[in-house]
């Protein structure tokens, strides 16, 4: 059992859920608290959960669960059903408050349990009603193989539910968890497919223009960045997709117009009101979510087996936002990981192959403006007048008044709206976003469970219709895939295919989706066949860093709005290809390439920092010296790792003060701010005085912090910042310093709490794969393996990750025959 503190109080964990529901996305902590009421009661304390009791009775046939030393569920049984209902009982028994958590979030329901500080998180999922989207998710799921096997599975939830005591959480917070339904479960696909896929980019780069004119926001927030790293394109990638005809594809990009035009010349840009624009941001999904992913083909290994590696970049959070499980079927042996709600195992391998998963960021969301009457109940929709859909909801709050909110939709989905903070403003978009009509992707995950080689792949992955991800694959047949999975719209105004880079006018039927239903059945008949998504079926390497997918003068479809910067990418392909050429590559190639920490700012910020160094003296400039001969390599006992991520961050809000004042007050211009790529390249005119100036005030800025905060190397700072939702010191993760930053393919970011989620390595010739977590498998604080795995974690280790079932028999599932 962990040694931990004593219990905290009501109001500082409202206050701590309060923010991680702010942050949009999946729940992460914030360190604060609100004022003190008195502790609780210590009743809480007598919620360590008991062992489960020995035998269970269930509907669906007998299972055996074991746990393994490290809190792994095993699972076996001979009929899915009665494996899933198993899975099921485990998750119950192991994350069921961060699986509730999670739904309320989703649900517009926090604030019954929290109080009205999370009253804008609430507004925001009720107005965009995930939850009917989920709702039509489950009724085409519902008749296909994977909805008996989801039923089974809520059941099992619901079981331990029943069958033990409540998480402490609940009894800190006071409240019971309503059953598990199938509807939660696909509102948990929902969740993370608008983690990945959620954006407003659209409305600020269109601020931008209104506010600081075309050419700022073309400079500052680029749909393209200056690098030759695209996944595909490299060498060994072949290419393979079929050319569409003509009018599905999109002319190439165009210069704005003239500052009083917009993007396409034809009307100025329209600023998004200042309450509309901070209650988006508040909600929004972090822009850093990305992850790493490479799969080598045999051709060049030392087996003559392919290798695969992946890690996903999220929310570091405790319990993680991973759950581990090990499935046995007389048909597929399978581990991974899964999200805690989710019966499927997500990211991992089967007796017959791997997989991996990194965010594509396709543009999958669209934004339409309406000219509408004067009292705001209709919209003109062609050459019509449309009533907005509108009805009145209650938004349950603990200690406080309920409140209602008026949740409105057009033909595009939901409008999302805010006070008007003065004219010329937009005070309110309808939006489009693929996650809102009914998706397969449960079907798909659960063929990739079951999938016996690279054809079947294929054929599941038809049926991933969101999140849109990079999918690598590799199989003991030798096969390497990969491939963008996902519905991508083809965006058409007056029968023409145009680009999503822009708030659409929806009152003259700009940026259709043909096929696409909200809330409802999509026949997907506008989209980008599957078969002309980007892929490559045979690579002899590929990676992904979350960089750009493909050149846009090689591919037809207009795909993204941007990419994430190229920093990891860039390094993937320099390290990739120098294994490549050396041949033989190992697992442990494999392995200390997902330990790499070469930080690739380095040399984007150089020019920069050699500038700063003229204005600067004495020990300052002996430090910048000491940055500027470093090679870049972000190791927890060095010292100049930490001047340089602190000197970034000073120079970026720097940059904010100088450059961004032209935008109106009420507006964060932090979340204005460019990406550190583009930041490097920011001239003179960007400041006040010159660039030297700002760059030489920001190091001695990072100097000072750094000597304030007493840190002498940079694992004094860089540690395991990993929290409960509710940041309180017996339920977080111990800190741990740890190599690695925002930008190493070892990627830690210690102020948004995030990085790499699970580490897998997975060689096809038939040895172990190997796999760690950051912090541990059981969601229950008082168990050993609550945080377990966290120091492998920081140190770059890893454990097996075998398929056996082992481990100390914890549950027998019988059927209701007694078998």
């Amino acid at each position: 059992m962990n040694e931990r503190s004593g219990p905290p109080t009501r109001r500082s964990l409202l206050a701590a859920v309060a923010g991680g529901a702010a942050a949009g996305g999946f729940l992460g902590p914030v360190r604060g608290y609100l004022s003190a009421f008195a502790p609780l009661s210590g009743g809480a304390w007598g919620a360590a959960r008991d062992d489960p009791p020995a035998r269970v009775t269930s509907p669906h046939g007998g299972a055996t669960l074991r746990y393994d030393d490290e809190a792994v569920p095993r699972i076996e049984a001979d009929d899915e059903a009665a494996l899933y209902y198993a899975v099921g009982y485990a998750h119950g028994a192991d994350r069921l408050f961060q699986m509730d958590l999670q739904r309320r979030q989703m649900r517009g329901r926090l604030s019954a349990v929290v109080g009205d500080v999370t009253l804008d998180s609430d507004r925001f999922h009720v107005a965009m009603d995930f939850a009917a989207a989920a709702d039509a998710t489950w009724d085409l799921v519902a008749d296909t193989e994977a909805g008996p096997l989801v039923e089974a599975y809520c059941d099992g939830v619901n079981a331990a539910r029943a069958d033990l005591p409540r998480p402490v959480e609940f009894e800190l917070l006071g409240y019971e968890p309503v059953p598990w339904t199938p509807a939660d479960v696909l509102l948990a696909e929902k969740q993370i497919s608008w983690a990945l896929t959620g954006s407003f980019r659209t409305l600020r780069a269109e601020t931008l223009r209104a506010e600081l004119g075309d050419d700022a926001a073309a400079t500052l927030l680029p749909d393209r960045l200056d690098h030759d790293a695209a996944i595909l394109g490299h060498e060994g990638a072949t290419d393979d997709w079929p050319v569409p005809d003509g009018d599905a594809a999109v002319a190439p990009r165009e210069a704005p117009g003239g500052s009083d035009d917009g993007p396409d010349g034809t009307r100025a840009a329209v600023a998004t009101d200042p309450g509309l624009d901070a209650w988006l941001a508040g909600v929004e999904p972090p822009a850093w979510i990305g992850s790493n992913s490479w799969a080598v083909a045999g051709e060049h290994t030392e087996s003559g087996a392919p290798i695969l590696a992946n890690d996903p970049h999220l929310t570091l959070m405790a319990p993680p936002v991973w759950y581990e499980q090990a499935l046995r079927h007389p048909e597929y042996r399978v581990r991974g990981v899964t999200f805690p709600g989710v019966p499927f195992v997500v990211i991992g391998e089967n007796d017959r192959g791997a997989w991996g998963f990194t965010n594509a960021g396709a543009d999958v969301i669209d934004f339409y403006g309406y000219e509408t009457r004067a009292d705001g109940t209709e919209y003109r929709y062609g050459d019509e007048w449309r009533p907005f859909e509108s009805e009145t909801r209650t938004i349950a709050v603990a200690d406080a008044p309920d409140r209602e909110v008026e949740v409105r939709r057009s033909v595009h989905g939901p409008v999302l709206g805010a006070d008007a903070g003065g004219a010329g403003f937009r005070s309110e978009v309808g939006v489009a976003w693929t996650g809102l009509s009914a998706t397969r992707t449960t079907n798909a995950i659960l063929a990739l469970n079951r999938s016996r080689g690279a054809g079947d792949v294929d054929d599941a992955l038809r049926e991933f219709d969101e999140p849109t991800q990079c999918l690598v694959y590799a199989d003991r047949d030798g096969e390497v895939r990969y491939r963008v999975t996902g519905k991508v719209p083809i965006r058409r105004t007056d029968g023409e295919a145009v680009r999503g880079d822009r708030v659409f006018d929806g009152s003259a039927r700009e940026g259709e989706w043909a096929g696409y239903t909200p809330y409802g059945e999509s026949s997907w008949e506008g989209f980008i066949p599957y078969e002309e998504m980007p892929h490559d079926d045979a690579p002899a390497y590929v990676g992904t860093a979350n960089q750009r997918i493909v050149d846009d003068a090689e591919y037809p479809y207009y795909l993204a709005e941007s990419y994430g910067t190229p920093f990891r990418g860039i390094r993937l392909w320099d390290r990739l290809d120098a294994l490549v050429d050396r041949g033989d590559v190992t697992p442990a190639d494999m392995r200390d390439l997902q330990r790499d920490v070469r930080d690739g700012r380095l040399d984007r910020f150089r020019p920069v920092l050699e500038e700063a160094r003229t204005d600067l003296s004495g020990d300052a400039r002996v430090d910048l010296d000491a940055v500027l001969d470093w090679d870049g390599v972000a190791t927890r006992d060095a010292r100049t790792p930490l001047l340089f991520v602190h000197f970034l961050d000073a120079y970026e809000e720097r940059f904010v003060a100088d450059a961004l004042s032209g935008l109106d007050g009420r507006r964060d211009p932090a979340a204005y701010a460019p990406n550190q790529w583009v930041l490097a390249t920011l001239g003179d005119g960007w400041f006040d005085g010159s660039r030297a100036s700002a760059a030489a005030d920001a190091f001695e800025t990072a100097r000072d912090r750094i000597d304030d905060e007493g840190w002498a190397v940079y694992g004094d700072y860089n540690r395991t910042a990993i929290d409960h939702p509710f940041d309180q010191p017996f339920l977080n993760y111990p800190r741990y310093p740890t190599d690695g930053s925002a930008a190493t393919l070892f990627n830690v970011r210690v102020e948004s709490g995030a990085g790499s989620s699970w580490r897998q390595v997975c060689p096809q010739d038939g040895t172990t794969s190997r796999c760690i977590l950051p912090g541990g498998n059981d969601g229950n604080v008082y168990a050993s393996s609550y945080d377990d795995q966290l120091r492998r974690w920081a140190d770059g280790e890893y454990k097996p990750m075998d398929r056996a079932t082992r481990g100390d028999l914890a549950v027998r599932f019988a059927g209701g025959d007694g078998e």
